[in-house]
This record gives structure tokens, sequence and C-alpha cells, in this order.
């Protein structure tokens, strides 16, 4: 039987993949997140997905019937990506350029055994309401922009700022499912359905 390891410390991950039914454990990945310059926001989200992968699977001592899902999200505006802010002014200026626009966010999935690697791509479209900068004040002190791609949790309180999403909601909380129970399949992990 397969192991399961998810290279992630998100909370928000550990819960979408509980909800396909797996067992697993959590090993979490450190790696350099910094875009390099010149690349598509596509090549970013895949190589820091594989990275991550990568990293946790040269950790393992016994590698023997494991498999290492890790995944990454960005947000891209005007193909610019939108990492996590850095600052509560920074969260503030991501989500002004954010505001009555629509923005893509991309997460990728990438598993690893043994054997092989692949990693798949989920593109999402969300369109935000215009905010006006109490809003975003407000929604910023509340510190649940902190550690969020583009300064938003679409789980939480942004929720109220979506106007319309077109895609993978659990896509864009960081882990698309669709996507991921296709993956795991291929690697062997049956989900509950």
């Amino acid at each position: 039987m397969m192991e399961l390891i998810l290279a992630s410390q998100s909370p928000r991950r550990r819960q979408l993949l509980s909800t396909l039914g797996v067992d697993f454990s959590v090993k979490v990945a450190d790696i350099d997140e910094t875009p390099v310059a010149g690349e598509t926001p596509e090549v970013c989200v895949d190589r820091l997905a594989r990275g991550k992968a990568d990293a946790v699977w040269h950790t393992l001592q016994d590698r023997l019937d494991k498999v290492v899902l890790a995944a990454d999200t960005i947000v891209v505006v005007d193909q610019k990506i939108l990492g996590k802010p850095r600052t509560r002014e920074h969260a503030v200026h991501m989500l002004t350029q954010l505001s009555g626009r629509k923005h893509r966010v991309l997460t990728a999935v990438a598993l690893q055994n043994e054997t092989s690697q692949q990693c798949t791509i989920q593109t999402s479209e969300v369109s935000f309401a215009t905010l006006a900068e109490d809003e975003i004040l407000r929604y910023v002190a509340t510190g649940e922009p902190d550690d969020k791609a583009g300064a938003y949790a679409i789980q939480g309180l942004a929720a109220a700022f979506v106007v319309s999403l077109t895609g993978s909601y659990s896509g864009v909380v960081g882990l698309p499912l669709y996507e991921t129970r296709q993956l795991l399949r291929r690697f062997g992990i049956h989900t509950a359905i």
C-alpha cells in the first residue's frame, strides 16, 4: 500500500486533501519561492510545486511505496505574480490592484514517487468587486490576508468581495480536488469516491 505525504504546512490543503478520504502524513517543504525573472506564471507555479515535492522526497530515508504530494498557488493580475504579502501595507497594495478587476489564480499540484514526477496546473478566474479604501483597510486589519497568495482567502471574509468565479473553488483555496484526485489515481492511491 502506498503511503502519501503532503509537502505543505497549509491547514487549508490538509483539510481539502482530507475530503478525498485518503490517509496522509505531513512534511513541510522548505524551498525558495521567489519567482525567477522572466518566467511566466505557469512556469513559476509548476517549478514551485515540483520543487516542493522534490525537496520533501529527498528528505525521506525510506522511499519505497511512498508518494509525495505538493502544491503551489499564485495570483496573477496583468501577467504579474502577486505572492504573499510581506507587510500589511503590501497587502493593501495587492488588494487595491485586485479591486474591481478580474485576476487568475493558478494552482499546480505535483506528485512524486521513486520512478516519476507529474504535475498539473489548474487555472481559475476570479472577479472582485470594487473595494473602497476603508473596506481594504478593515479586511487587512483582520490578519486574514497574511501568508495568503494575493493577500486574500476566498474561503474566509474575502468571499464577500468575489463577484464571480470561473474554474475551481478548491483550486483557489489551494488544492484543486478534481485534478488532485486524478493524479492520486495515476499513482495508485484510491480516494473515497
